[in-house]
């Protein structure tokens, strides 16, 4: 699979399992998106995939590293829908 693609659907399930913040946008946790059974289904990388969007510029996490357990309470914000 392409980057691209694989983001365009992380967006689509962000939309799936999130919620919009005080600011209109679409907002996950960590853990949320970590623990879907059907992402975890189509992610072979879901943190390689989260670092391809955030560099592109498509959502945003204020933390370097992502590990479960660690940073399930992590927020993954949607910048561009």
């Amino acid at each position: 699979m392409n980057v691209d693609h694989e983001v365009d659907l992380l967006v689509e399930e962000m939309h799936r399992l999130g919620t919009r913040d005080e600011d209109g946008k679409v907002c996950v946790k960590f853990g949320v998106l970590f623990n879907d059974e059907k992402i975890a289904n189509t992610f072979e990388a879901l943190v390689g995939t989260l670092k391809a969007a955030k560099r592109k510029k498509i959502l945003k996490y204020n933390s370097e590293l992502l590990l479960q357990g660690v940073h399930d309470d992590i927020d993954i914000v949607l910048l561009q829908e």
